[in-house]
């Protein structure tokens, strides 16, 4: 089924000024989704359905953000109200290999109209890669005010839904940042040595090729530069396609516990460290692990593969 596509036309009249924000009462929007619920989450309010959002796209304090793989896609059609947060250009800084620090994303959430009092729903292509990695940026400044919609961009064009080329215009916000924290879910170079000393938990959410060593870099896309193949001793290999359904949804709870724990081993107690090559699919894993099974202790590991492959001395188990 074909998604409809609206033209740009005009621009949605439904940001409210910063007056009739202050003047009326926050309600945040009820994500009490029963098909969601359904599937059994150690945290359903961080996942909304597609009918949910088609159903609240014009609620005033929600702001809807699409983060692709793809930065030009967004620009060929969106969901109603969504505005495009680019991955590489508003989350990562410009000169070293970070994030954005305290005033750019201050900024950045001030331009989007987005403050404490916002609900942001995430959602893009790649089955959420990008959607699930800028919710975890998101998280390294305290923003837990955050879902994903089950299915992201995939799910919603497939059932037929309204795109549209009309990009929203919101009112600024006030939005005051408070300094980035990466210690309770980023892992660093360093971290990881310590992890793999103590014996704690890896998972390894690359491609099969790609924890065997038999390729360094996924497949059909490019080498990027990764000097050395294979993956991080002790790590277990369980793609972050394993936790999708062929529609881009979550599997539902049971079977992700029959993946994770039954399979590999895994308990909600355990510290773990997700990884892949630069953070994008472990952050599709780390929300698996932490909002939907319940785990209390992940951290993503966005230096991965780039940083652990091309690093002097760094251990590396193959198994071609």
């Amino acid at each position: 089924m074909s998604a409809t596509v609206t033209p740009e036309v005009s621009v949605p009249s439904q940001a409210p000024s910063h007056a009739s924000r202050a003047s009326a009462p926050h309600t945040p929007p009820d994500t009490n989704d029963a098909s969601i619920i359904a599937k059994g989450y150690a945290r359903p309010d961080l996942l909304v359905s597609t009918a949910w959002l088609a159903e609240h796209l014009h609620d005033r304090h929600l702001r809807i953000i699409e983060s692709d793989e793809d930065v030009l896609l967004y620009d060929t059609g969106h969901i109603p109200g969504a505005q495009k947060v680019d991955w590489h250009a508003d989350l990562n800084d410009s000169v070293q290999r970070d994030y954005v620090d305290r005033a750019q994303f201050q900024t950045l959430l001030r331009r989007l109209g987005i403050d404490e009092s916002t609900t942001v729903v995430f959602y893009g292509d790649k089955n959420n890669w990008w959607a699930a990695y800028a919710l975890w940026v998101f998280q390294l400044f305290g923003f837990t005010n955050v879902k994903l919609v089950d299915g992201g961009r995939l799910k919603w064009e497939a059932e037929g839904r309204e795109f549209t080329t009309v990009v929203p215009a919101f009112s600024e916000s006030r939005y005051v940042a408070p300094e980035r924290n990466d210690t309770p879910i980023r892992a660093f170079f360093g971290d990881v040595h310590d992890h793999l000393r103590a014996k704690n938990a890896l998972v390894d959410v690359r491609s099969p090729q790609e924890y065997t060593g038999e390729r360094t870099h996924m497949p059909e896309y490019p080498q990027e530069g990764t000097l050395r193949g294979g993956h991080i001793p002790g790590a277990k290999s369980v793609p972050w396609a394993r936790a999708a359904n062929p529609d881009g949804s979550f599997k539902n709870a049971e079977e992700l516990r029959a993946i994770y724990e039954r399979e590999q081993g895994l308990s909600p107690k355990d510290d773990v460290i997700a990884y892949c090559r630069i953070g994008e699919r472990s952050s599709h894993t780390w929300f698996v692990l932490t909002y939907l099974l319940g785990y209390s202790n992940v951290r993503n590991y966005d230096g991965s593969w780039t940083e652990w492959g091309n690093a002097v001395r760094a251990p590396i188990e193959k198994s071609v």
